[in-house]
C-alpha cells in the first residue's frame, strides 16, 4: 500500500473514534441498565463492558472502579429527575397547577427512565454510604421544593401565619414519600425482567403519568385545600 493509501486508512480509523464524552455516556447507559436488572452486587464490569460495546480496560480507564461508576450512574440519574420535576412545574400557574405540573413530570420521567428509577429508588438506596447519601441528597433537593410550592399555595390561601414552617416541611415529606411509592407502583417490573407498564401477567395497563399525578393530587390536594381553610383533624378526646 502507497504512503497515499496508508494515510487514508489512518484518517479512516482516526474519523471512526467515539468522542470521550459519547462514549462515556454509553458506558453509563450501560451500567443503568446492567445495575437495574441484576442488582449493584450481582452486575459486573464485564457484562457492563459488553452492554455498552466496549473492552472492560476502557471503563476502568473512564470511570476508574465499580464503586465510582455507581456513583457517577446515582449523580447523573439523580440530576436528570430534579430537572424534569423543575422544568415541568408552570412557574405562572396557581399553587395547584404548578404541584400537578411538577408531580406530572416526575411521573413521567420515572416512567420513560424505569431502570435509573430503579437503581434511584432500590439499588443506591440499600448498599449504605456513600450511595444512600447522594440519593439523599437528590430526594432533599425535591422535598425543598414542594416545600416552596406548599408554601406558595398557603401563601395565596392567607394562612402563612397559622402552617408553622415545620408542618409545611413535613406535609413536603409526606408528598414525595407518596409520589415515590406510586412510582414504584406504576414501574412494576415483571417476571422477564421488564417494565414499561404492565403488572404479572400483563393484567394492568401502565397510567399515563397526568392520571398518576391526578390520583396523588385527589388524595393530597383536597386535604391540603381544607387545612388551608382552617380546618384541622384532631383525635377525640
Amino acid at each position: 500500500m502507497g504512503r497515499a493509501g496508508r494515510a487514508c486508512g489512518v484518517s479512516a480509523v482516526k474519523s471512526k473514534r467515539v468522542p470521550r464524552a459519547v462514549r462515556e455516556q454509553q458506558m453509563l447507559d450501560a451500567a443503568v441498565r446492567t445495575f437495574a436488572r441484576r442488582g449493584y452486587r450481582a452486575a459486573s464490569m464485564d457484562e457492563i463492558a459488553e452492554v455498552a460495546g466496549v473492552s472492560k480496560p476502557l471503563v476502568y480507564l473512564y470511570l476508574n472502579s465499580k464503586e465510582e461508576l455507581f456513583s457517577a450512574v446515582i449523580r447523573r440519574e439523580s440530576a436528570a429527575l430534579v430537572e424534569a420535576v423543575t422544568a415541568a412545574v408552570e412557574p405562572d400557574a396557581p399553587a395547584d397547577r404548578q404541584l400537578w405540573s411538577g408531580l406530572t413530570g416526575f411521573f413521567a420521567h420515572t416512567a420513560e427512565h424505569p431502570d435509573g428509577w430503579a437503581v434511584l429508588h432500590q439499588q443506591a438506596r440499600t448498599h449504605g454510604e456513600p450511595f444512600a447519601l447522594e440519593v439523599a441528597a437528590m430526594r432533599a433537593e425535591i422535598v425543598r421544593f414542594v416545600t416552596e410550592l406548599i408554601g406558595a399555595a398557603a401563601q395565596e390561601a392567607g394562612c402563612v401565619g397559622e402552617l408553622a414552617d415545620r408542618e409545611v416541611a413535613g406535609l413536603a415529606h409526606a408528598l414525595v414519600g407518596a409520589a415515590e411509592s406510586l412510582a414504584e407502583w406504576a414501574n412494576v417490573r415483571t417476571d422477564d425482567g421488564t417494565s414499561g407498564g404492565r403488572e404479572r401477567e400483563g393484567e394492568r395497563q401502565r397510567p399515563a403519568a397526568k392520571d398518576t399525578a391526578a390520583t396523588l393530587m385527589n388524595f393530597a390536594w383536597a386535604g391540603l385545600g381544607r387545612l388551608m381553610d382552617g380546618e384541622r383533624w384532631a383525635p377525640e378526646a
